[in-house]
């Protein structure tokens, strides 16, 4: 029965205000008084009816809801044959709870988007080579995959063969398609445009990036930042005390109607629902624009940020960096590019991709006791020899010993802005690659509007040279650049920025950076949808864009301020209502209520417009 009614609410709602709208028909065009107050009798009982079992469901649980007092007060104008109040404050109620669901629903239009973007279907191959159409949970990893020009791409893979472009804004953010060939990369939920391909699955259902980015962008408007749970428990107590008030009130003035008009005045509905709205519209419009905000408490910290502490390579630079300078030393009856190659592919770090590219089809060989030195390098055994491949301070670690000639070119390479990788063989230097990665497009913009939007420290921390970091501080115009830093070193002045007092946000890769992610009052992964990235950090920009950044925090700045507008618009219009009870005539119930629902539907639309916000602008918080 209670099911019953409140699954048919919103029929409750029309016919009440068709009543409302009989009655007062029957009033004013026929004077007919018996149907004006039967009208209004039975849109009052049926008004009622689902917010009485609301208020007994949360009667249930010991919270004095809103629906509580509006219960209350509606019985008691009932009671006292005002049976417009009654009938009009139901009708309100609901109208107000309707009009409240459809524009939440709107806040949330972002993760119900990216949820009809999953694929539910695939073009698998079975066992007699022929590609059936069978439902995305039957894919299993390994499994080859037919994707076919408009179709949805179902699950992480890595292609095969064929050749097309793919539209991936559902993960990227990024509207402009991505080519695709024999080798690369795709994600679940993106849409090929044209071509076909042949794919294998490398990650299904809700281990996809797509599926990762759905899970985190429900949790975060799921979660409760410090300023929601302060209201909850503001609200716990602040309901309880318009009842009190009511009481008292009526106790000394034995005055009902004041007394059941203070009730509905007094209801807190738009200050429990400005602040969620706030952060539930702020965290969809990051989703829609490839920034994943990983929850309410994450938007209050961000916004109030004053420190801005990056990692270097694949943060301000592109990533991809490539040798630009090569010097050999001593004996050439050693394989130097050989050994150098092979432990240099034991490594994912970027400057051993660049090696390994660079050096192409060099011999290879076994790699035995390998030894990671963290922001250092690698040691290990290669044919018969003790190798250690890595920077200047991996070299001073192991002891190696240097040429003058050797020392000259490491001086030469380092004026230039090259990254330094020295291969050491049985303790004497005899390789030497610099490499160069470029700067980001358009970094020097983005942290220019950083800048604007309040960030006063921009630093660079880096295992690089102090030489390499200082040259990109300079043409990027950072106010701080320290090199030679080991990850731990990196943690610990993060540490030290917050010992000052200041709020710190670092950028990294979310790989060799996790303990400055972790360290730091905001982590910011540039993430290119991977996994660690999406586990380690507090913000993730899709596809490592930095441009994505200054929309972050302007996002989380006017997320922030809007919270704050939302807390003072349903505060201020609660006391305003009561001066209005206590000081003027005009005020009554139903007015009061129009009023309370109005503040309602107004701190909602003000949550709305973060939905189309765009950081052409700095933001202020």
């Amino acid at each position: 029965m209670q099911k019953g009614i409140l699954k048919r609410k919103n029929l409750i709602t029309l016919v009440g205000g068709i009543l409302i709208v009989v009655a007062y028909g029957a009033k004013f065009g026929f004077s007919n008084m018996a149907i004006f107050e039967i009208a209004l009798i039975i849109a009052s009982v049926i008004g009622a009816a689902p917010i009485a079992i609301q208020a007994y469901q949360a009667l249930k649980v010991r919270v004095v809801s809103i629906d509580v007092l509006v219960t209350m007060a509606v019985a008691g104008a009932f009671l006292i044959r005002e049976f417009e109040e009654s009938a009009i404050v139901t009708f309100l109620f609901l109208f107000g709870a309707y009009l409240e669901q459809r524009t939440l629903n709107k806040t949330r239009s972002a993760i119900k988007e990216l949820t009809e973007m999953a694929p539910e279907s695939a073009l698998k191959m079975m066992e007699n080579g022929e590609f059936e159409e069978v439902g995305v949970e039957e894919v299993e990893v390994g499994d080859r995959l037919l994707v076919k020009t408009g179709a949805k791409v179902p699950v992480d893979g890595t292609v095969l063969s064929g050749e097309g472009h793919i539209n991936e804004a559902s993960i990227t953010g990024e509207s402009i398609p991505v080519e695709k060939e024999a080798g690369t990369g795709v994600y679940a939920g993106t849409i090929l445009e044209n071509g076909t391909l042949q794919i294998v699955a490398d990650r299904v259902g809700e281990d996809t990036t797509f599926g990762r980015i759905i899970e985190l962008v429900e949790e975060a408007q799921d979660s409760k930042s410090e300023a929601e749970r302060f209201i909850d428990k503001f609200s716990k107590y602040y309901t309880p005390a318009v009842l009190a008030l009511a009481i008292i009130v009526w106790l000394f003035t034995r005055d009902l109607p004041l007394a059941i008009t203070i009730l509905v005045l007094g209801c807190p509905g738009a200050l429990v629902i400005g602040v969620p709205v706030s952060n539930v519209a702020g965290i969809g419009n990051g989703a829609r624009h490839g920034v994943l905000l990983k929850g309410s408490e994450v938007i209050h910290d961000f916004s109030r940020v004053d420190a801005l502490v990056f990692d270097k390579t694949g943060t301000l630079t592109v990533g991809n960096p490539k040798v630009a300078d090569e010097s050999v030393y001593g004996s050439s009856s050693l394989d130097i590019r050989g050994y150098t190659a092979s432990v240099e592919k034991e490594s994912d770090h970027p400057l051993a991709k660049a090696v390994v590219e660079y050096l192409g089809d060099t011999a290879r060989y076994a790699v035995e006791k390998t030894q990671v030195v963290k922001g250092g390098g690698i040691v290990a055994q290669v044919d018969g020899h003790q190798v250690a491949v890595g920077n200047a301070a991996l070299m001073a670690q192991e002891k190696v010993v240097m040429s003058d000639e050797a020392l000259a070119d490491i001086a030469r390479m380092e004026k230039s802005g090259d990254s330094l990788v020295l291969t050491a063989v049985d303790g004497k230097l005899h390789g030497l690659l610099g490499i160069r990665d470029q700067i980001r497009p358009r970094v020097k913009e983005d942290l220019k509007k950083l800048k604007k939007m309040g960030v006063k420290h921009l630093i660079v921390l880096s295992g690089d040279h102090q030489g390499t970091v200082d040259l990109v501080a300079k043409e990027l115009g950072l106010t701080e650049a320290h090199g030679h830093m080991l990850p731990e070193d990196k943690s610990a002045y993060i540490e030290k920025l917050q010992a000052q007092g200041k709020i710190v946000a670092f950028v990294g890769d979310g790989v060799n950076d996790s303990p400055s992610l972790a360290r730091a009052d905001i982590g910011i992964a540039m993430g290119n949808g991977t996994d660690v990235a999406i586990e380690t950090s507090d913000v993730v920009l899709m596809n490592s864009d930095f441009s994505r950044l200054p929309h972050a925090l302007g996002l989380t700045k006017a997320t922030a301020r809007n919270m704050r507008q939302n807390i003072l618009i349903a505060v201020g219009v609660v006391l305003t209502l009561l001066a209005s009870l206590f000081l003027s005539e005009w005020m009554n119930m139903s007015i009061g209520m129009l009023v309370h629902e109005a503040s309602i539907l107004v701190v909602i639309l003000n949550g709305m417009r973060l939905l189309n916000y765009r950081s052409t602008k700095p933001v202020q918080a």
